[in-house]
């Protein structure tokens, strides 16, 4: 089949897209699959296993996706059955026991050369200072190859154990977040210039003092006098991704983030959001398609429709009723158990995730005349959030140009639902045919370069783009600490 011819909106032609593609991890066992750890060629479980981590991303950097992003939570899962009960997550292991993501980085970077990282770390419950210097030391390890996905948290469970109260109201979270950003910004582009660090043996002059400056952020969360103790790292500001569709959600997306990762069970669902996040992005002087965004997808591919049917069937064997519906109470705050086993599910609203997941679903698949606890959880055991789409390469290329065509999406989050055998199957059956499509790239925009650099394919473009706000706080060479003036924190309305 040809390909579509996609509009690219920024200059009214028609062009194909050159799909962005990263990995979709966590550390944990299934991840967006529960209860696939069990299948017989699922590795997933060896991610205590450094091995397991460097191996991946061996594979995905020779397949060039551009980059792998591994999701985190800080807390269990203990909606479903509630309140306050692991046992189903523990059982099930859904997304029971989960490691911290940014430990594994270093190790992945050093066998590799231009893949990107992006790793999760909430707002809500990390100093900035501290998160600045964390970042900040895996940019510099990871020679620039890092993306941070900025995540307010939506686990009650996570808030007890690092608050010891209920986490804040969500749209409370939004405007901590933004305050957030903008102290991150001081830190990482304000406080040294960046020829600060000049490393002069003969005058033993390590920094200029002059060069080096403290922020003095007082705001209404955070009061951070710094300097940032970490000289700036080859980005400065890691890649920004996000994945908020709420108001809230959508305001703070069309400000900072770089990248943005949206989940629904059909392009119709998502396309309304990607749609209103571009549309606010020029409120803030940015240009729309510069604002990328990623759909989750979970591809189960075969050579054949049979193959790929079978294979489908051969997973949905092992998929664990307990662990989706224990996944879609911590996604939503709603508490499945309530609910007989036949009774039809109605849209709820929670401080979790604000939108009706079920209510996607059932315009996502039509045919479907009865959402019931077990039909949303049958849909979750394959591919979670995402749309799970199964066929050959050419059906499966077929559907991400559909994504592409109808919700202006610019690529995809791709999850497993075996793992790594998923991605194979993506790297030695689907990649060629995006390929042969002109929709994925050969190899990487700038080998060896930064995460920023290869996901809008400008060479030496690692710094935050000039139209992005975060840019202002650059305190470049040769400028005096007196022609540059921090900007004033701004509150949200």
């Amino acid at each position: 089949m040809a390909s579509t011819e996609i509009p690219d909106r920024s200059n009214g032609a028609s062009k194909k897209k050159s799909l962005i593609l990263n990995a979709f991890v966590m550390m944990c066992s299934g991840h967006q699959s529960p209860g696939l750890w069990q299948h017989p060629d699922d590795h997933s479980s060896e991610f205590n296993d450094v091995e397991h981590w460097v191996e991946l991303a061996r594979t995905l950097e020779a397949a060039k996706i551009h980059g792998i992003f591994i999701a985190d939570v800080l807390g269990g899962y203990d909606v479903y059955d509630g309140p306050r009960n692991l046992e189903h997550a523990i059982r099930s292991g859904a997304q029971w026991p989960t490691n911290e993501p940014l430990a594994v980085l270093s190790a992945m970077a050093a066998v590799t050369k231009s893949i990107g990282f992006g790793v999760t770390v909430a707002t809500t419950y990390e100093q900035p200072y501290h998160l600045a210097r964390r970042l900040s030391t895996v940019d510099h390890l990871t020679k620039g190859r890092l993306g941070w996905n900025i995540v307010t948290g939506y686990l009650d469970s996570a808030a007890r154990n690092l608050t010891n109260s209920e986490q804040p109201a969500h749209d409370e979270r939004y405007a901590m977040a933004d305050e957030y950003l903008q102290v991150m910004y001081k830190l990482w582009e304000s406080s040294w210039r960046d020829d600060a660090v000049v490393l002069d043996r003969k005058k033993g002059i390590y920094s200029y003092p002059d060069r080096i400056r403290e922020i003095n952020h007082k705001g209404k969360y955070y009061q951070v006098p710094g300097p940032h103790i970490c000289q700036p790292s080859p980005q400065r500001t890691p890649v920004l991704l996000q994945a908020g569709t709420s108001k809230a959600g959508k305001t703070f997306a069309a400000r900072h983030a770089e990248a943005i990762f949206v989940a629904g069970h059909s392009p119709s669902v998502i396309a309304k959001n990607v749609a209103e996040i571009r549309e606010l992005a020029k409120e803030f002087g940015r240009d729309p398609q510069n604002v990328k965004f990623l759909a989750l997808i979970c591809p189960v591919i075969g050579r054949t429709e049979e193959e790929a049917a079978a294979k489908f069937e051969d997973y949905s064997k092992y998929g664990s009723i307990e662990g989706a519906l224990t996944l879609f109470g911590g996604w939503t705050g709603v508490d499945l158990a309530k609910y007989g086993d036949d009774e039809e599910l109605r849209n709820v609203e929670s401080n979790a995730i604000r939108r009706s997941a079920v209510e996607a679903w059932s315009k996502a698949a039509p045919g479907i005349k009865k959402w019931t606890k077990h039909t949303v959880a049958k849909h979750i055991t394959v591919g979670g959030l995402g749309a799970t789409v199964i066929g050959t390469p050419a059906q499966v290329a077929d559907e991400f140009e559909r994504w592409v065509r109808e919700a202006d999406v610019d690529g995809f989050n791709i999850a497993y639902a075996i793992k790594p055998q998923s991605f194979i199957d993506v790297a030695e059956l689907l990649l060629p045919e995006l390929r042969a499509r002109g929709e994925f790239w050969d190899d990487y925009a700038v080998p060896g370069g930064t995460y920023r650099e290869n996901i809008y394919r400008i060479p030496g473009q690692s710094g935050l783009l000039p139209e992005h706000s975060g840019s202002k706080y650059r305190w470049k060479a040769g400028v005096e600490a007196k022609d540059h003036q921090i900007p004033e924190t701004t509150v949200p309305e």
